[in-house]
């Protein structure tokens, strides 16, 4: 757990400048970023706009998994397209019915898209961004608005629009009181707010823009800061011919394995660490970012057995199931 701990605290820390979070901090937008390399795809960082309008404290988010936040209302349907999205290392940006800590449900557009490494074309981060989307008032053929019929008081809007090919001996208080019991017919029920808040409510063009914005916003803090670090960052896939790399669906699903183990790729050229696992890292006391991309020879010391050493490098464990990724070393 303390390791795990450890990775999620060092996620941004070791690949961009340490006033990352500052900046981002500064930003009033509700986001969040998980990182798909640590287990659990666990969330590593949440705005203070997100902790705002989901009712959390840090400490309460941090390290969880974004599912926490859905309930038994959530679609299930868009929750697999969001793990579609993640799998082929997409933005997507989708309405979701998501749940408060107290557990109210509301409506938000939710807008994930990929951090990318330029060094070799990984993905590192995933950016959420959560925009409300409030209740639109509904309006019936006759323009009468839940709890309360057309603003005008001498009903003469609600005569037109109800009773436009009527004769004129229609009374306007026999329209009023047509509108008064259409009214009383639309008041809530017990019931009419769940089914409300089951109905799909779409984002508007305004609130699409909202979230564009604030995910420029977020990876041009990011981009920055990793510029700072040396460790460049983009939010395009740019993996360099030649180099390995393990889609995020993939990193996840290892990421569920509890032993320590590496991959490594024997079509690149020496062999390179393309894979470590939480317990690998534990054991050897190894940041991720000192093992990929190197040879496994980098273990060895003075006291290496050459012939155990031997039959490890050139006798390793094939790994045949990925037809993208053939004979996966795993030591």
């Amino acid at each position: 757990m303390e390791s795990q701990l450890g990775l999620i605290g060092q996620s941004l820390d070791l690949r961009y400048s340490v006033w990352v979070r500052e900046a981002l901090n500064e930003l009033p937008d509700s986001f969040t970023i998980t990182d798909p390399c640590i287990s659990g795809h666990p969330i590593v960082f949440a705005s203070n706009g997100f902790l705002k309008m989901f009712g959390y404290s840090e400490d309460e988010v941090i390290g969880r998994n974004g599912r926490v936040f859905q309930g038994p209302r959530t679609d299930r349907r868009s929750v697999m397209e969001i793990r579609e999205a993640i799998r082929e290392e997409r933005a997507i940006q989708i309405s979701l019915l998501n749940y408060r800590k107290d557990r109210t449900p509301f409506w938000m557009l939710f807008h994930m898209s990929p951090v990318f490494s330029k060094e070799d074309g990984r993905v590192i981060h995933f950016v959420g961004v959560q925009v409300p989307i409030p209740r639109r008032p509904k309006y019936t053929g006759c323009t009468v608005v839940r709890n309360a019929v057309n603003s005008c008081e001498d009903g003469a809007h609600f005569r037109k629009g109800m009773f436009g090919c009527c004769r004129r001996e229609v009374c306007s208080d026999t329209v009023m009181e047509i509108g008064r019991a259409s009214s009383l017919d639309s008041v809530s029920s017990p019931d009419d707010g769940e089914e409300e808040i089951n109905e799909p409510c779409e984002a508007s063009e305004t609130e699409k823009g909202k979230a564009n914005a604030a995910l420029s916003n977020i990876l041009s803090i990011l981009t920055h800061y990793s510029e700072l670090s040396g460790k460049l960052v983009c939010g395009k896939c740019c993996c360099l011919s030649g180099t390995g790399r393990l889609v995020s669906s993939l990193n996840i699903s290892l990421g569920r394995i509890k032993q320590s183990f590496v991959l490594s790729d024997p079509h690149l050229p020496d062999m390179p660490i393309v894979y470590a696992s939480d317990m690998f890292l534990e054991l050897t006391g190894y940041a991720r970012h000192e093992v990929l991309g190197h040879n496994c020879r980098f273990l060895s010391g003075l006291d290496t057995d050459p012939a155990t050493q031997y039959q490890v490098f050139f006798f390793p464990i094939p790994f045949f199931i990925l037809s993208d990724f053939p004979t996966i070393s795993i030591m």
